[in-house]
This record gives C-alpha cells, sequence and structure tokens, in this order.
C-alpha cells in the first residue's frame, strides 16, 4: 500500500512511502484486540483499595448487651459489621490486576490495530519535523493543514522530540508518543494516526519480526 509523504504544511513532497503489508494489510483479529485492550486498561488500575474487616477495626471486645431477653439480635462486640464504625464484610482488599497476554498476541492486536486504520484511511504519513520552539500555536497550524483539527489524533515519532512534545501536550485531542511507546488501545483509541516517515520505519522493523 503507497501513501503520499506531506510535509508538516499538509503539502505533498512528491515522495511515497510503501506500507508493508505484514503489518499494515492483516485480516485484523478482533479477540488478540480485545485482549490487548483489556490488559492494558486493566493495568491502569492501582489495586491500592482497602477496607477494614471486623478484625482490624480499633474498639473493645466487650459483649455489649446480654446474649437473650433483648427482644434483638444477639451481638458479640461493637466491632460487628452491623453497627456503626464496624468493620465492613469482605471490604475491597490491596490486590494486583496485572494480566498476562503473550507477546505474539500482543503483535497480532498492534498489526490489527494499525491494518484497521489503514483500511479505514485514517493514517497519514509526514516528513520528519522540528519545531524551533515548544508553541501549541504551531501544533494547532499542523493540524488545520492536515485537516485533523477535529479530530482525535495520535502523533508518532522515530525519536524523542520535546519541542513537538511541548507544543501538543495542551490539547486534549491530541497525543505525542514515540514508536517505543505505542500500544494498541492508544491506537485503537485514536480516529487519525500520523506517523512520522522514521517512525513507519521503526514500526515495521519491530512488528515484521
Amino acid at each position: 500500500m503507497k501513501v503520499a509523504v506531506l510535509d508538516i504544511n499538509g503539502k505533498d513532497t512528491g515522495r511515497t512511502v510503501e506500507l508493508n503489508k505484514a503489518v499494515f494489510g492483516v485480516e485484523p483479529n478482533e479477540h488478540a484486540l480485545y485482549l490487548d485492550v483489556k490488559q492494558y486498561l486493566a493495568h491502569q488500575r492501582q489495586g491500592t483499595h482497602k477496607a477494614k474487616e471486623r478484625a482490624e477495626i480499633t474498639g473493645s471486645t466487650r459483649k455489649i448487651k446480654r446474649q437473650k431477653g433483648t427482644g434483638t439480635a444477639r451481638a458479640g462486640s461493637i466491632k460487628n459489621p452491623l453497627f456503626r464504625g464496624g468493620g465492613r464484610v469482605f471490604g475491597p482488599r490491596v490486590r494486583s490486576y496485572e494480566q498476562k497476554v503473550n507477546k505474539n498476541v500482543k503483535r497480532l492486536a498492534r498489526k490489527s490495530a494499525f491494518s484497521l486504520k489503514a483500511k479505514q484511511k485514517s493514517i497519514t504519513v509526514i516528513e520528519d519535523f522540528q519545531f524551533d520552539s515548544p508553541k501549541t500555536k504551531s501544533f494547532q497550524a499542523a493540524l488545520s493543514a492536515l485537516g485533523i483539527t477535529d479530530k482525535k489524533s495520535l502523533w508518532v515519532l522515530g525519536a524523542p522530540n520535546q519541542n513537538v512534545y511541548l507544543s501538543g501536550r495542551n490539547l486534549t485531542s491530541t497525543e505525542v508518543l514515540t514508536n517505543d511507546e505505542l500500544n494498541t488501545y492508544k491506537i485503537m483509541n485514536a480516529q487519525h494516526l500520523v506517523l512520522a516517515e522514521s517512525a513507519v520505519a521503526a514500526i515495521e522493523a519491530n512488528l515484521s519480526k
């Protein structure tokens, strides 16, 4: 699949890049996409939630009333979960939400995500560029030139670029990453992908293994 290479002003450079069919032209595997996205979202959970149960509450263990003859249910201590200030029954405990997904499944999921975006014609390839200084205005001008101002876009660079990253940081509908930071969730969550030429080569080298 050939894609025209644009510059940062949205103009055709006259060059094209051939997207590898082994990465951008596979049959999307929905189950692999599901597993990889589910793992990413699960890993966003800290798992530090905790509620004190009956044994962890500070309080007297004195029997607060006699066993029989009160007309109410028996109660052994003030830490009873039925009383205000008592322990919680089966409360949340600290746990890990980590899930395991095999490398081959994750690789297939990313290929599937790229292939879906390619099929939807939601990929733009631009030549590597620089900003002289971090300016949100410069990034907004680039979005306008590429015609994706009203879309949630993901910009993938071949190498870290502080000025480009800082320029797009304040825009809620835009995210700037390097190819090393890519994951299936971010690809699928974006409406349009903007790939730098160097990023395309790195992505294909990584996913063609």
